[in-house]
């Protein structure tokens, strides 16, 4: 942890960010209300009906606020404070849609902090020397159409074309296309090179995110600012092949799918836990993991077995070294098994560096207010990775949420929301409004 020491006029910053209480609760009650899913949780769906509700509420928020208003070809929503159209932008956002029955707080709190952010330096009658936006992002959620960041890659160029059309949402079946365009997007705009977002024209992404495992509960601190987001490899729709057979049938004799792919787990696990041991954080997740239910049964030795894997680390080389000990885990298990392992499609995103300038900019705003925090490494991917990735410089900061994210229990405070905010705010007022 770093120590932290306060400032006067840090404290006249604070006080103006935590008079946007009210606005900043009524905006995470509106997303409640028009996100609640009936199965439990809130869903706002990519390129959806949730997400286009969510969109509603920031733009209904913007407008509130005086900023200028657009929205993009992807989609995306920005809240705009221009100083002068020559100026360089600092965006400040995050992403509106969720997962199925989740949380929240996900996603929104960041689109939510730059325009609490602008609100408070514009309530303090600051004149900032850069244009400032709040954004809300489209499709960040990879769980819908299993390809990560589609609204900041879109915006910024960097979506592969082809993604539209190859692209499907995993409960319809529709393209990633077809889906944008019932949303009112320009997707043709989009093919032929439009480019929302050039980089050139960005000083820095900052991204507000709350905490997606419980680090800052631990510590007994509210904040985090990030060290670095995880780059990932997946394979979302893999499967193992072997052969269906009768529950006594001997051990030479099998072809046993199941029996694969708990040594295919049980290996990376392994393989986990020995580079974890060596100072080298990583995360594997086997987020799908069965049998097949249309044949899988008590007396039957499984012939066909499903898993998707996402493994994520903070260095390429690393990311690169453990796929190669996947792919050699995987060739094991077909030979000591006698099945067959088609891994389908693989997915990526890249490590997205954080700005060193910027970091340091963030932890002497918090040192200024008095606010404890700790380096905090993030465990998930987020747009700002993209960002980065683009060549935008890019920061994160992270909000303590006791039970994790991605699910309907995302407990994050609203003072401790705030106080990412007032950091937020004080490293825009130190940096560009004197």
């Amino acid at each position: 942890m770093i120590p932290a020491q306060d400032d006067t006029m840090a404290q006249t910053v604070r006080m103006a960010v935590f008079g946007q209480r009210d606005f900043a609760a009524g905006f995470f009650d509106d997303l409640a209300a028009i996100g609640t899913d009936p199965a439990g949780g809130i869903t706002r769906d990519t390129y959806g009906p949730g997400e286009n509700r969510g969109h509603e509420v920031m733009a209904r928020a913007a407008e509130a606020s005086g900023l200028g208003l657009s929205v993009d070809a992807a989609g995306n929503t920005y809240a705009r404070w221009t100083a002068a159209d020559d100026l360089r932008t600092v965006m400040m956002g995050s992403h509106l849609d969720s997962v199925p029955r989740g949380g929240n707080f996900d996603g929104a709190a960041g689109a939510l902090a730059g325009l609490v952010a602008i609100r408070a330096l514009r309530a303090l009658d600051a004149r900032p020397r850069i244009n400032l936006c709040a954004m809300g992002i489209r499709a960040e959620e990879s769980v819908w159409f299993q390809t990560s960041y589609v609204g900041s890659r879109a915006a910024l160029g960097t979506l592969p074309v082809e993604t539209y059309d190859t692209a499907r949402r995993i409960d319809t079946g529709r393209t990633l296309a077809d889906h944008m365009a019932a949303c009112g997007c320009d997707v043709e705009a989009l093919r032929n090179g439009a480019r929302p977002l050039d980089p050139a024209t960005l000083e820095a992404y900052i991204e507000l995110h709350i905490e997606q495992a419980p680090s800052l509960v631990e510590e007994g601190r509210s904040i985090g600012i990030c060290t670095g987001i995880p780059g990932n490899f997946r394979y979302p729709d893999a499967k193992i092949v072997g052969r269906h057979g009768h529950v006594g049938t001997p051990h030479r004799f099998r072809h046993d799918a199941a029996i694969a792919g708990a040594e295919i787990a049980t290996e990376m696990e392994k393989l986990w836990t020995a580079r974890e041991a060596e100072g080298t954080p990583l995360a594997v997740t086997f987020g799908r993991f069965h049998t097949d239910a249309a044949f899988h049964g008590l007396t039957t030795v499984p012939g066909l077995f499903h898993f998707s894997i996402d493994v994520r680390a903070y260095d390429e080389k690393t990311l690169a070294e453990i796929e190669q000990e996947f792919l050699r885990i995987v060739a094991r298990a077909e030979a000591n098994h006698s099945v067959r392992v088609e891994l389908g499609s693989r997915k990526s995103a890249p490590v997205g560096p954080v700005d060193p300038d910027l970091r340091g900019g963030l932890v002497a705003a918090a040192r200024a207010l008095g606010t404890g925090f700790i380096d905090l490494g993030s465990p998930a991917s987020h747009d700002a990775a993209a960002f980065a990735a683009a060549g935008v410089p890019m920061a994160m900061l992270f909000i303590r949420n006791e039970n994790g994210s991605h699910n309907p229990l995302e407990a994050m405070e609203i003072d401790d929301f705030l106080e990412g905010c007032a950091v937020l705010t004080e490293f825009l007022y130190r940096k560009y409004c004197r």
